[in-house]
């Protein structure tokens, strides 16, 4: 049963008032590969029937994973991990995807909903990390569209593809492509079988190369000096960033953006695919160990224009995220949520949710983290070991501690 107790609920800073409950022209090659001896594991205990749906978040901290009911905020499961551990949602409503020592390893939050009709059936289980991995020497991105999950191991090049549906009942059979040269890249998958896939080795990166379903090369461009990061926006656009703007694919044509910068870096970025427009950062000092910026980049993906937002306050890589109806989020280190017309660039609202903090020196270090589930916000406070959820419509803040320091933090 969930434990019984209070909320607090504010429209201004919150306050930690609630003890949570512990608990081709390019080489490569195209094969498909399943782990023939890997059997099916069991995911999640006495999954039961429930009334409504129990969604869940995964927040990694320095030894573990938390899951957490996403309506309360209850702590359901505390499960040791060790490593520096990374997460990502698997695509399934169900499982996420931990980046740690070895490869990426299926975490099953045990809550999923099953469509049936005009109505769906909502069950809820105790949460486990399954022995369901794909291996990797440097595990990383992890993209999900049009129904697959692409995992990229940045130690070897090799590409995983496979339908997270499946992880329900063991391990997936996975489409795989190894890119030309090891690099910290990402690919994603389109609709039509084709895939993206970032070029570059270990020294540097340079561009995307698009291939068929047969792995042959349709086109490419390598005018994207450290490509890095993307976001699928509306008409499946593919949107990767560079040091000097981004990349937009759609229907077989590669067109750059450049920023209005010489070095404008956009190296994160936050999309929807019911937008054409792309949150991303925005670093334009090429000299600096640690750029806080202060700006973030609006781009429109049919048009070209690259919009510049000046917040008044810095962020991190952590901080950004898009609203319900296509708002662009920004957590900034003055402790607010700032709320941005998608369009116009417009600051619509400020929600002030932390303490003002400044960003670590290390990026593994523990700092606010902001992921959005819905017309929820949630917000994590490493500095009071806490986690907000802020509602986007009324600007409410609800508040629970942690019984650890949190770091990463995802759902489903």
């Amino acid at each position: 049963m969930k434990s019984s107790r209070s909320l607090a609920l504010t429209a201004g800073p919150a306050t930690v008032l609630v003890a949570g409950c512990a608990a081709v022209l390019v080489a490569g090659c195209a094969t498909s590969t399943a782990d023939d001896t890997a059997a099916p594991t069991p995911t999640s205990t006495a999954p039961a029937e429930v009334a409504a749906a129990e969604p869940r978040l995964a927040v990694t901290y320095d030894g573990g994973i938390l899951v957490l009911d996403a309506n309360d905020l209850d702590v359901v499961a505390d499960l040791p991990l060790d490593g520096f551990n990374r997460l990502a949602p698997a695509g399934d409503g169900r499982h996420v995807f931990v980046s740690t020592t070895g490869g990426f390893r299926a975490l099953d939050t045990g809550s999923w909903s099953e469509p049936h009709g005009d109505h769906a059936h909502h069950y809820a289980g105790t949460p486990a990390l399954t022995d369901v991995e794909f291996a990797a020497t440097k595990p990383g991105h992890v993209v999900r569209h049009a129904g697959r999950t692409v995992l990229f191991d940045d130690g070897t090049g090799r590409i995983d593809i496979l339908d997270p549906s499946e992880l329900a009942d063991g391990k997936p059979r996975a489409d795989t492509y190894t890119a030309p040269e090891a690099h910290h890249g990402v690919a994603v998958a389109l609709a039509d079988g084709s895939l993206i896939v970032t070029l570059g080795d270990s020294e540097s990166r340079s561009g995307i190369v698009v291939l068929d379903a047969e792995r042959r090369e349709l086109t490419r461009n390598e005018q994207c000096p450290g490509v890095h990061g993307e976001a699928v926006a509306a008409d499946e656009t593919v949107v990767l960033g560079c040091e000097d703007g981004l990349l937009a694919y759609r229907d077989g044509t590669i067109t750059k953006v450049a920023s209005p910068d010489p070095y404008g870096r956009i190296g994160n970025q936050a999309g929807s695919e019911e937008s054409a427009v792309v949150l991303g950062d925005y670093k334009s000092d090429p000299d600096a160990e640690l750029e806080r910026p202060q700006r973030v980049s609006l781009t429109d993906t049919r048009t070209g224009e690259l919009r510049l937002v000046d917040l008044g306050t810095s962020y991190t890589f952590r901080s950004l995220g898009r609203g319900p109806h296509g708002e662009a989020l920004v957590l900034g280190t003055d402790g607010a949520l700032h709320v941005i017309d998608q369009n116009s660039g417009a600051a619509v609202r400020r929600i002030d949710v932390l303490a003002p903090w400044t960003e670590p020196d290390e990026w593994q270090s523990p700092r606010p983290a902001l992921y959005v589930q819905g017309h929820t916000a949630y917000v994590t406070d490493p500095a009071n070991n806490a986690l907000h959820a802020v509602d986007l419509d009324s600007a409410q803040v609800q508040t629970a501690s942690l019984p650890q320091t949190p770091n990463e933090i995802t759902g489903t």
